[in-house]
């Protein structure tokens, strides 16, 4: 008996070759019918035997193609037409935009091997791609994902290409950004086009090879790439970009030479060589002959392969480990435009390696690790952007605007959260000119109109400003740390109530204080604080994150008194001078600019700067990270702390066991391990405590403190001994990239 069924497919199954694989499947099955894209998502009407449609939809629901992901499958029987042809039509726009947008992916084997084999006619060409791969999200500017959406819409198709790209069985079938050297975009060197790209590559590595810095322009943007063994390279770098300190990212030209120069394991290599290919954080080996400036202080190195054919074709040839970090100056958005990139990067490239492909959408790379054998992303953008979370039930349409920090903002739709890629921290020009860009595109791409605008409590964020400032309504102001545990629970779909525990910098507190080191008892809609770390003054307010040593003045005034806390501080700390040792003291008394606090990153950088770890911070999280770094493999023994009835968790003790340490010149290295032992120890005594209280055994851990690997560990493991359940992060960030996710389901909740 024949039947006809319309079939809807929501997903991501746009640019990912859904199409072509619906053709093929219904070809194979001798079906009739038609696909098209519309703003929805895949609409099919097909039409054949019983037994044929039921082979062709359980392939469809189990048969997908590498890089589609089917969310909704809507069939209803339809009127038979008699089709016996089945045909590819042009795309709808007949409702408002619902699909799914994929992220850029990575090259595939495929194309590898078209530019890698002599003779084929994409040998060498450095904008080959497929199906299967190539630019998406940064090249599209409206949906339905079809060229004359992108921009490679400029660019015409040669005959040859124009063939592959109508060939239902060719693997460019509709394969939008396709292109060849005939007809497809080409590198300039510094404004020239050379008779071949292969040209422009090769003069380009030997520049890389002589010690220069090459702006080079990319999927989401520039990269600026010098070598990563010539240490005058690296410092020139560093000295131009003006980052001090800060690790630099490294692309190697393939998984051996990676392995040559880090540890790895089966999930790291997994990792990196993904689709998504981001920067993976990885132990460094000893012989690696990676110039030490690369990533002062740090035993890690942030590493990725290449991911477009003109990363493979330029590595093939230049120094087989380049720097290659983001193009800008510090702190300031990517440079994604050939113009910007003259005007911006001029100053710190000596060379610029550029092309005729737009970038519409600048996305910066993702950075991950690993963790039990899973990813964990420490900065969401190229690869997973724009990619939504399910948040598993409708609501409004919601725009939640982040933080400072690592800012991020999140969308809502349906039961969607789209999260935009990682764009920088908000305390410049530049950044904010940037966020307020890409918020307007993301609302005018899915065609969001937000009800309600969610933000930050704490009034001096230029998010919250931003927020305020939006032409909406009914404004929600969501507590950091309440809104960091949300976001954990939503990626482990979970609703609550569970145990939170979010460690991080500074998050405005319901109070007017500075918290950071809490734990809550947390649902989507409210939340409990059940204990913290005890108040310390903040000595200086934000001075006191650049100068860590105030941090360790302040705990040793609160440990032995304002007039012996400052002498040991200048005793221990050598270097810190007498004047500002004063000056913080009568801070503290005085209470003048010295705003109280429980965080667990200040308490991390006090620590660091007593052990003479890390004195001056010239990056986000410094001198907590270089306290991880010496900390190495966790001491079984731990220091004293005290959990008071109110839920105060004095640390006075440790510090007191600390300075004894010192001055028994105790090995600091040792000191370090006990001290994350004893952070992880208040974590499972208060979450011990918190279960005899609630009967709650499901703890979830977020805030950027979560990023330090000997924590993470200790507090994982010792739940878990303890018979909790325990919810981390591994697509959504743990710092502040993740927060809007939870600001906008706790706002969602309290609509409802």
């Amino acid at each position: 008996m024949r039947r006809r069924l319309n079939i809807m497919v929501k997903g991501v199954v746009q640019g990912v070759g859904f199409r072509p694989f619906v053709y093929g499947l219904a070809k194979s099955h001798n079906l009739g019918g038609w696909v098209c894209n519309t703003t929805d998502g895949v609409m099919i009407e097909v039409e054949g035997d019983h037994n044929a449609l039921e082979e062709f939809l359980n392939a469809l629901r189990f048969e997908l193609p590498p890089l589609a992901v089917v969310w909704d499958l809507n069939v209803k029987g339809v009127e038979p037409t008699g089709d016996k042809d089945f045909l590819i039509r042009h795309s709808r726009t007949d409702s408002e935009a619902r699909t799914t947008v994929p992220p850029d992916v990575a090259m595939c084997r495929q194309c590898q091997e078209d530019i890698s084999t002599p003779g084929n006619r994409r040998f060498r060409y450095p904008f080959t791609n497929c199906t299967n791969c190539g630019p998406r999200f940064t090249i599209i500017e409206r949906i339905p994902y079809d060229r004359h959406n992108t921009t490679m819409r400029t660019f015409d198709m040669c005959t040859q290409c124009k063939a592959e790209y109508d060939d239902p069985l060719d693997r460019r079938f509709h394969a939008q950004p396709n292109a060849c050297e005939k007809c497809g975009p080409h590198l300039t060197l510094d404004g020239k086009i050379y008779e071949t790209d292969w040209e422009t590559i090769s003069k380009t590595a030997r520049l890389l090879w002589e010690g220069k810095i090459v702006a080079v322009k990319g999927l989401g943007g520039f990269h600026l790439a010098c070598d990563a063994r010539n240490s005058e390279a690296v410092a020139r770098l560093r000295e131009r970009k003006g980052r001090a300190a800060k690790p630099f990212a490294l692309m190697c030209s393939n998984i051996d030479e990676v392995r040559r120069i880090c540890e790895t394991d089966q999930a790291s290599e997994r990792l990196l060589e993904s689709f998504e290919r981001p920067i993976v954080i990885l132990r460094a080996r000893q012989d690696s002959g990676i110039s030490p400036l690369v990533a002062p202080g740090s035993e890690n190195l942030g590493v990725m392969i290449p991911y477009t054919p003109l990363h493979h074709l330029l590595l093939t040839e230049s120094p087989s480990a380049l720097v290659m970090t983001s193009g800008n100056l510090s702190e300031e958005p990517i440079a994604y435009q050939d113009e910007e990139a003259v005007e911006r990067l001029g100053r710190i490239a000596d060379h610029i390696l550029g092309h005729n492909r737009p970038i519409h959408m600048a996305c910066d790379d993702s950075v991950a690790r690993t963790f039990d054998g899973s990813p964990m992303l420490l900065r969401r953008a190229r690869g997973y952007v724009p990619m939504p979370i399910d948040i598993r039930e409708e609501v409004p349409q919601i725009l939640a605007c982040g933080g400072d920090l690592k800012s991020t903002f999140c969308l809502t739709k349906g039961r969607q959260a789209l999260l935009s890629q990682h764009l920088g921290d908000l305390d410049n020009v530049p950044t904010m000119d940037h966020y307020r860009r890409v918020v307007e595109h993301f609302c005018h791409f899915f065609e969001v109109k937000p009800e309600v605008i969610a933000h930050d409590l704490h009034h001096d964020y230029h998010s919250t400003r931003f927020a305020q400032a939006f032409d909406c309504e009914t404004k929600i102001g969501i507590q950091h740390h309440h809104a960091h545990v949300v976001s954990c629970m939503v990626e482990n779909q979970v609703t609550g109530p569970v145990i939170g525990v979010s460690f991080d910098g500074t998050g405005y507190g319901t109070d007017g204080r500075l918290w950071g080191g809490e734990f809550i008892i947390a649902e989507y809609g409210e939340f409990q604080r059940v204990a913290h770390l005890a108040y310390v003054p903040m000595p200086g307010g934000e001075s006191a994150i650049k100068r860590p040593r105030r941090m360790a003045e302040s705990y040793l005034i609160q440990t032995f008194g304002e007039e012996q806390g400052e002498k040991m501080s200048i005793d221990l700390m050598p270097g810190y001078q007498e004047e500002e040792a004063y000056a913080v003291r009568v801070q503290c008394e005085r209470r003048f600019n010295s705003p109280l606090t429980s965080s667990m990153g200040r308490l991390f950088d006090a620590v660091s700067a007593l052990l003479n770890v890390c004195s001056e911070v010239t990056y986000e999280g410094q001198a907590a990270i270089e306290l991880e770094m010496l900390a190495g493999v966790p001491a079984p023994e731990t220091y004293r702390f005290c959990l008071c009835e109110s839920g105060i968790i004095d640390v006075r003790p440790m510090f007191e066991q600390i300075v004894w340490d010192l001055r028994n010149d105790i090995p600091i290295k040792l000191i370090s391990r006990k001290f994350h032992a004893t952070m992880a120890s208040i974590v499972v005594d208060v979450c011990l405590e918190l279960r005899k209280q609630t009967g709650l055994a499901e703890v979830a851990l977020s805030g950027g403190v979560f990023q330090n690997m000997v924590l993470l560990r200790l507090v994982s493991d010792g739940l878990k001994e303890h018979g909790f359940r325990v919810l981390r992060h591994r697509l959504v960030p743990p710092n502040d990239g993740g927060l809007a996710l939870g600001q906008a389901v706790i706002a969602a909740r309290r609509l409802a």
